[in-house]
């Protein structure tokens, strides 16, 4: 069984498969990495470590997925060298950093999606006309920053805050963005606008940048935006009949599309993350948002045979909800929404739901050698692949969720979409001068049961 991962499906864009073997960048490992770190599995960190550090190559003629290799391979290392303080990860990721940056060489900033490892030739994918995806101009910030913050070379940060900046500028006032932007001009193209496959991940890192920078005044922007694309998100919230599940619908010109991803089931947790941020009034709206939106991703588990979700969902009046795409690639956005959703509530319920959806996944997707999706959620038929992002953030959060909240606390570290927990380091002013990064070791490290970072 093949333990890499293809680009995502629906996530990347359709047509335009990244290969395979994820360009033999040992995807699955760096992925896994911080998650092994976390849960304590010392000896298999140490071999990862060792594999990192001898036979990790980036010096390969591929096309890579600038999105999908910050978030999983920067992401990853990052994230490693912050838990471990081994500077073996924080190389290995400027040497990819620095193959990526050529892409955001475009007349606006915006950059391109696809990068040539060696080469440097960039380019966007050809079904999306030359058009650069929102997510993933959008969702390269928290990594850039972070390995400008840990190297003092302000260069990576420069690119990706440049990416906002010029969003900034036709920044719309319900704060939804079409997921067609041109690098060539830096604006939208015609297109539609989803929290789900495309666009999802953009908002996301609005909200997390300005925690990465410790909600100070140079990110203030970024809160900003993000407050702006919630106001813009319950304009889309819809609620099924006769069950009242609350959905955010995709939006066509002025027209809604009752249909939900399961990739959007991450705004429940992003709502939950952001709601303290308002005024207590508010706060307690948004919060009350975020568990109606967790509330029916558990139910797409609970309506199919083997209550593992599928794809993606309509909503048709009188008949709530029904599965679309019935494949189940072992996503983790439900469960990383009631990690969220646990932490700020307390609220058990979100624990129970949480060891439903497990139960399941070892029920259905176990096998001796690993874990595989399913091509259909009612009949059980499995497809042949283990996903990296089911180690790097399914689990984890899983784990996480059933972990109390010293370890890998909120107030210390933010994730990336992938999971990837990433110190919080203060940010200075918005001009590019840098707070120097005091890299903080875990105070104590424990073992399986307490987890492996933070203050316990």
């Amino acid at each position: 069984m093949p333990c890499f991962m293809r680009g995502r499906l629906t996530r990347s864009m359709p047509g335009d498969w990244i290969s395979f073997s994820f360009g033999g960048l040992g995807v699955t490992i760096v992925d896994a990495l911080d998650t092994l770190f976390i849960v304590g599995l010392d000896e298999q960190f140490k071999r990862a470590r060792d594999w990192v550090a001898t036979s990790l190559n980036f010096s390969k003629n591929y096309d890579a997925s600038v999105f999908e290799t910050t978030i999983r391979i920067i992401g990853g290392l990052v994230s490693a060298y912050d838990l471990s303080g081994d500077k073996v990860f924080l190389e290995k990721a400027t040497d990819i950093a620095d193959r990526l940056l050529p892409a955001w060489n475009t007349p606006s900033g915006i950059n391109y999606n696809i990068i040539n490892l060696v080469t440097g030739h960039a380019y966007s994918y050809p079904s999306a006309n030359g058009n650069s995806i929102l997510a993933e101009v959008g969702t390269t910030q928290l990594e850039f920053i972070a390995l400008s913050q840990r190297t003092n070379q302000p260069k990576y940060q420069e690119k990706v805050e440049k990416v906002i900046e010029v969003l900034h500028k036709s920044f719309p006032a319900d704060g939804l963005l079409p997921v067609y932007i041109s690098p060539q001009t830096g604006k939208p193209s015609p297109s539609f606008i989803t929290f789900g496959a495309l666009g999802d991940s953009f908002y996301e890192y609005l909200l997390k940048v300005w925690i990465q920078g410790n909600k100070t005044q140079a990110v203030s922007i970024y809160r900003e935006m993000w407050e702006t694309s919630v106001g813009g998100l319950q304009s889309l919230v819809r609620k099924s009949t006769p069950s009242a599940y609350a959905y955010i619908c995709e939006k066509n010109g002025n027209t809604l599309i009752d249909q939900m991803n399961e990739l959007a089931c991450f705004a429940s947790g992003m709502l939950a993350l952001g709601s303290s941020g308002f005024d207590p009034l508010k706060a307690k709206t948004i919060l009350s948002l975020a568990e109606e939106i967790g509330k029916t991703c558990y139910n797409f588990y609970q309506i199919t045979r083997t209550k593992l979700a599928g794809e993606d969902y309509v909503f048709t009046p009188g008949q709530d909800m029904t599965v679309d795409s019935l494949h189940n690639l072992m996503r983790p956005e439900t469960a990383e929404s009631l990690f969220y959703l646990w932490r700020f509530t307390g609220n058990k319920m979100y624990r129970d739901w949480g060891w439903e959806i497990f139960q399941a996944f070892e029920k259905n997707s176990r096998l001796e050698t690993g874990y595989v999706g399913l091509t259909d959620v009612n009949t059980g038929a499995k497809d042949n692949l283990m996903q990296s992002f089911f180690l790097a953030e399914t689990l984890k959060y899983m784990y996480l969720l059933f972990s109390p909240p010293s370890v890998i606390p909120l107030d210390e570290w933010v994730f990336n979409t992938e999971a990837h927990p990433l110190k919080i380091v203060p940010r200075v002013n918005s001009t590019g001068s840098l707070s120097k990064s005091e890299h903080v070791l875990p105070t104590r490290l424990g073992g399986r049961k307490e987890g492996r970072a933070g203050r316990n």
